[in-house]
């Protein structure tokens, strides 16, 4: 259980003592994140190694919101399962996980769909949103809740040997539907994986960058990637990034009500 209030234990300043080496985080940092809360959405490929290293960073409060069971075809890439774990609920497998992880950290457990009518009172509560989700009607209702609730967004997809990292909605930067509008013909700037497959490592790395940029957000640490899409092949080795440029009409969503929120 996590010690109260924004004093680490001993036990907390051993566990996490090479990251309070680094200058930029230190004991205050560090405090940061204990006393930070982060829902995740989605417990799948890319949630697998956002939960793990979220947690090992310290993070007061995590959220796991999936309502999907665990699949042998998710194995090959969803690392917090086993194969023991198919046909089980992986919000509950993947919070005892957490646990076992570090007792430190606070973990929500949320087996439930994040829809129009949810979205807002499950975010309330969470400092930062992260979009680890696989469709983009649920990134479009994430963006648009975040927006309306002012937290920032981390998103990351994934698509045979590419990967994409970015900040949303961050210090009122660009949002996700100023980086990809949605078409009324259902057109999106966006690829899905499920018809072309996935290399297994590469939501390990798109997961660790999205981590990361958690990190950085809630210690103030680093260069955010707001306003930036960080484009990741690992079949060429290739890094590029690519700039956003924020639409004020796409903050017009603050004004919808919960159960109007947009996903068109």
């Amino acid at each position: 259980m996590q010690e109260k209030g924004d004093i680490l234990s001993r036990r907390e300043l051993r566990r996490y003592s090479k990251q309070i080496l680094i200058p930029e985080i230190g004991i205050e940092g560090q405090k940061k994140i204990k006393k930070a809360s982060v829902m995740i959405i989605g417990a799948g490929g890319l949630g697998s190694p956002v939960l793990q290293y979220l947690a090992g960073a310290g993070i007061g409060k995590i959220g796991i919101v999936d309502f999907d069971i665990v699949s042998e075809e998710n194995l090959q890439r969803q690392i917090l399962y086993g194969a023991e774990d198919v046909g089980k609920l992986k919000a509950i497998i993947a919070g005892k996980r957490l646990e076992k992880l570090n007792s430190f950290v606070n973990i929500e457990i949320l087996n439930i769909k994040v829809d129009s009518n949810n979205a807002l009172k499950l975010f309330r509560n969470y400092d930062i949103i992260i979009d680890a989700t696989d469709n983009l009607s649920a990134r479009y209702l994430i963006n648009d809740a975040c927006v309306i609730l002012n937290k920032p967004m981390i998103h990351g997809a994934i698509y045979k040997y590419e990967a994409q990292v970015a900040v949303f909605n961050y210090q009122g930067g660009p949002t996700y539907r100023c980086y990809n509008p949605y078409r009324e013909t259902g057109e999106s700037l966006d690829q899905l994986p499920s018809e072309v497959g996935i290399i297994n490592v590469l939501p390990g790395i798109a997961g660790t960058y999205m981590a990361g940029e958690t990190v950085k957000i809630i210690t103030g640490t680093g260069e955010v990637l707001s306003g930036k899409v960080l484009l990741i092949n690992i079949a060429d080795n290739s890094h590029r990034i690519l700039s956003v440029k924020g639409d004020p009409r796409n903050r017009s969503v603050a004004g919808v009500s919960n159960t109007e929120i947009l996903l068109s």
